[in-house]
């Protein structure tokens, strides 16, 4: 139970980041934007790693002798390029918070991490849509969560968020020490 909420909120900090920035243009708490930033970035991180897991299960079997590394090679890849990408200077971005189509494109872009998460569940024994709802389901929540977060933390308090905390930096050390966790169980 841990390890889920400790990934569904390392997915998140993407989401929290964007989130952030969209606060920072907006400058104002927006109830209706704000909740369909964060239902768009939550269904969209709890979709894609669905769609992964539904490419990969239909290929299990052949992935079973290698299925620990896939799932530590991926999310240790993930956690790398968060990390790196948290020492990164932010460059100027134009960001439209207010249209629907660059909402979307946002949350599709903060998800595709996402659909290596959905590899690695069918790389791990998640065999059945039933065994997925729940880790979804806490995906989508912490998304949600962690946006309205984000966008209020934006609107309060700017650009020193992001310079202060780096979330991208504690989500890639979460993603690789699952991705650890993950091998040294199936080579223990």
């Amino acid at each position: 139970m841990i390890e889920l909420i400790l990934l569904a909120l390392a997915l998140a900090m993407d989401c929290f980041t964007v989130s952030v920035v969209c606060g920072v243009i907006v400058r104002r708490y927006k109830a209706g934007l704000m909740m369909r930033l964060a239902f768009l970035f939550g269904f969209f991180q709890a979709l894609m790693p669905f769609i992964g897991w539904l490419l990969t299960s239909r290929f299990q079997t052949y992935l079973e002798s290698v299925d620990h590394w896939i799932a530590f090679g991926l999310l240790f890849v993930i956690g790398i390029e968060m990390i790196g990408d948290a020492f990164k200077k932010e460059e100027a971005k134009t960001i439209d918070p207010y249209g629907f189509k660059s909402q979307l494109l946002l949350a599709v872009a903060t998800s595709i991490d996402a659909l290596a998460i959905g590899i690695s569940f069918a790389c791990t024994g998640y065999s059945s849509v039933s065994q997925l709802w729940v880790p979804l389901a806490y995906i989508g929540a912490a998304s949600f969560v962690m946006s309205l977060l984000g966008f209020a933390l934006g609107v309060r308090f700017g650009e020193t968020v992001t310079q202060k905390v780096k979330p991208e930096l504690f989500g890639g050390i979460i993603l690789i020490g699952i991705g650890i966790k993950i091998l040294v169980e199936h080579l223990g």
